[in-house]
């Protein structure tokens, strides 16, 4: 058996208690010390990643493997792309078939690495999306006058009127945008935004909407030309930018802003709006510095749960 060092054996005094006391002390100290090192060195806690979610189509066909579908084309089999879904099993959904193309609806969940979305539970089938009533983005911002919004001249109250009235507006400068409110048909006992044929009664009517119309500058100084086809109600608002500029904004982000999805204007937020897979804090961080604050909005694909 392999021996250790030869130690020189060396005599010693007996430690008095004082010394010893000492000794404990600087053990204590040095245990202390190595318990404090060993909290400074332990491993840090991460976060928990974020969880996207969406329901979307989830297609795969002999070109590629299961991948999510913002846009489907409407053919049989459909036809799609984006992408890939990591953890997909397709004999554990129920699907469609056909010509080597498998594909169906589903509500799914995961974490997003900006490339792919790898499920961290089963999919389910999608919910049901509830046709959204926009009406309450497009109210009047201008005092309601004190005997409420009627036409100043009935007589150009009219589709007709009300069309001229839009061709002359966006022909002015510093034009920004328009909406008819149609607040109106909240008055209408049973109205159902739903059902076709209360809005082929109801809606549309130019002798109870208000035109809303946006412009850079003074909104007052194009009434005069406005009232000469228009007789309706109408509001006139003021607009931090032009729409030939969010449009010139649009195209050129549409452009450069990778995975860009859709692009749309918002004239009443007077900025752009650009889906993308992932709309996270970071990309949209990197979005504002390029662009300006609040120019260029993000709206995610996926959207994180519990948003």
């Amino acid at each position: 058996m392999p021996q250790g060092p030869l130690v020189r054996q060396e005599h010693r005094e007996p430690l008095s208690v004082s010394a010893r006391l000492r000794g404990m002390r600087g053990i204590w100290l040095l245990a202390v010390l190595v318990t404090l090192a060993a909290c400074g060195t332990g491993p840090a806690t991460t976060a928990s990643p974020t969880l996207y979610q969406a329901d979307l189509t989830v297609l795969s066909n002999p070109q590629h493997g299961p991948q999510l579908c913002a846009f489907v084309a409407q053919s049989l089999p459909p036809q799609c792309g984006g992408p890939d879904i990591i953890g997909w099993d397709w004999n554990a959904v129920k699907h469609s078939t056909r010509n080597g193309v498998r594909w169906g609806e589903y509500h799914v969940v995961g974490t997003w690495d900006g490339k792919s979305l790898t499920l961290t539970e089963p999919p389910r089938p999608a919910r049901p999306g509830d046709a959204p009533d926009d009406r309450s983005r497009f109210t009047t911002p201008c005092p309601k006058p004190v005997r409420g919004w009627r036409p100043v001249d009935p007589a150009k109250a009219t589709e007709r009127s009300m069309e001229a009235a839009l061709v002359r507006a966006r022909k002015l400068p510093g034009y920004a945008g328009s909406w008819l409110d149609q607040s109106y048909l909240d008055e209408i006992d049973g109205y159902d935004p739903q059902d076709r044929r209360y809005v082929e009664r109801y809606a549309n009517d130019p002798r109870r909407l208000v035109l809303n119309l946006m412009f850079t500058g003074d909104p007052a100084a194009r009434e005069p030309l406005i009232r000469e086809v228009w007789g309706g109600a109408l509001c006139l608002s003021r607009a931090e930018r032009a729409e030939a500029e969010l449009r010139a904004l649009q195209d050129r982000a549409m452009k450069e802003i990778k995975g860009a999805q859709s692009a749309s204007v918002d004239e009443r937020a007077g900025h752009v709006e650009i889906g993308v897979w992932a709309a996270t804090p970071e990309l949209q961080r990197e979005i504002d510095e390029k662009y300006g604050k609040g120019l260029v909005v993000l709206a995610g694909v996926l959207t994180p749960v519990g948003s």
